[in-house]
């Protein structure tokens, strides 16, 4: 068997784990993921729910690595995407609304 090498990521709002890690040929993500020790620094983190991806596409947990894998754990979406933009959009109308704009510089016209 030969040995490669996959990264294990975690990455929290103000906190980012990046655990590299030699492994043997036939390793899957969940092997990966215990042996890189975020589950020690991270007790919230629960392996059987998280999702996971490798390279930013979703895997199962029994999914085989290969060399230079990325393993991603990503965390629970906490917010709404379309309402979060809802909520942008009516801010940006707030500030619109109390004339607080910025306007561009006026263009100078030639005689």
């Amino acid at each position: 068997m030969s040995d490669f090498r996959v990264e294990v990521v975690y990455a929290l709002p103000q906190r980012q784990t990046l655990i590299a890690l030699t492994v043997d040929e036939g390793t899957t993500v969940a092997q990966a993921i215990r042996r890189s020790g975020l589950l020690e620094q991270h007790p919230d983190l629960d392996p059987k729910t998280a999702q996971v991806g490798v390279w930013g596409r979703a895997v199962e947990l029994d999914h085989r690595l290969r060399d230079r894998d990325r393993v991603e754990i990503y965390r629970p979406v906490t917010a709404d995407a379309k309402e979060a933009r809802r909520e942008r959009v009516q801010a940006s109308r707030s500030v619109v609304s109390a004339g607080t704009r910025p306007t561009a510089p006026r263009r100078r016209v030639k005689s």
